[in-house]
């Protein structure tokens, strides 16, 4: 199969569910973006109302984000982040001092959309809900020369078949699409990165790369978190776009002067293998 595959979704009358779950959901509820699907409610504390619904002004932040605050790899992790920090990228993605290396990309645009559309109360109230939050990995990641798969939307898609070179790429793909496109908050996933990524990347986190700054100085041992947001088991996708994005100058707000420093030597081999062994650690 060749090209980008078509969204996993039925019809959107068709009523989905998920073993252990009472919930039953439509497509057309999996597809509302003012709505958060919430399989399992006994999972996590009450949602803020914005968490769970938005308004015609914004978008919920629970359908992107899940109420779980796991995120999914095309958008980003919140649970456990500081809720100063999570109110102060809302605030980079509203003035466009935040933006991805890759322009015009859907999430970031619906981001920065809900960013501007929401209301100072409501920042505050998704922030300290997320903040408190665990976040658990779901991510596998494995070093492979080559497999099977091809683009889907907003991610990569595990098939049967002929299998290509990984390259320079971190090709990460749920290991149920079906259970991806339900929005389940357990989808386990599979990150593959090219041969000998981990180590090399254990390396460049340790030692700090061609900047010299061990990302333990910011980010607390074993990356859990310091006086810079923990990175430990994130999703190596998001921490790749990341460093991508700090490398290109993109990330624009004052605080990411230092990221950005620290990020624009590094290659594209560098982010991949630092990405790699990032997400290989425990949260």
């Amino acid at each position: 199969m060749d090209g980008p595959i078509p969204v996993a979704l039925p019809d959107g009358l068709t009523l989905h569910h998920l073993p252990g779950s009472a919930q039953r959901y439509s497509g057309a509820e999996l597809r509302n973006l003012k709505h958060a699907v919430d399989w399992f409610p006994k999972e996590h504390p009450t949602m803020p109302a914005i968490v769970s619904d938005g308004h015609d002004h914004a978008n919920a932040c629970g359908f992107c984000h899940l109420p779980t605050g796991n995120g999914r790899p095309e958008n980003s992790a919140l649970a456990g982040l500081p809720a100063d920090y999570i109110k102060r990228q809302v605030a980079a993605f509203a003035d466009g001092s935040r933006q991805s290396a890759t322009t015009h990309t859907l999430p970031v645009q619906l981001m920065a959309a809900t960013a501007r559309g929401i209301t100072p109360g409501e920042i505050e109230q998704a922030a300290e809900y997320f903040s408190k939050l665990r976040y658990i990995s779901y991510v596998t990641v494995v070093e492979k020369a080559e497999a099977a798969f091809t683009p889907g939307l907003f991610i990569y898609v595990l098939r049967p078949g002929t299998k290509s070179r990984i390259g320079d790429r971190i090709i990460e793909a749920p290991l149920d699409l079906q259970r991806f496109e339900q929005r389940d908050p357990h989808v386990r996933f599979v990150a593959y990165v090219p041969p000998g990524s981990i180590a090399a990347g254990r390396e460049l986190v340790a030692k700090g790369g061609p900047s010299g700054q061990p990302c333990a100085t910011c980010h607390g041992h074993g990356l859990r978190g310091g006086i810079a947001p923990p990175l430990a088991g994130r999703p190596p996708t998001v921490i790749a776009r990341q460093l991508a994005a700090f490398h290109e100058g993109t990330r624009e707000s004052p605080e990411a002067a230092a990221m950005r420093a620290i990020a624009a030597p590094l290659d594209v081999k560098m982010i991949i293998a630092i990405a790699a062994d990032v997400a290989s650690m425990r949260p």
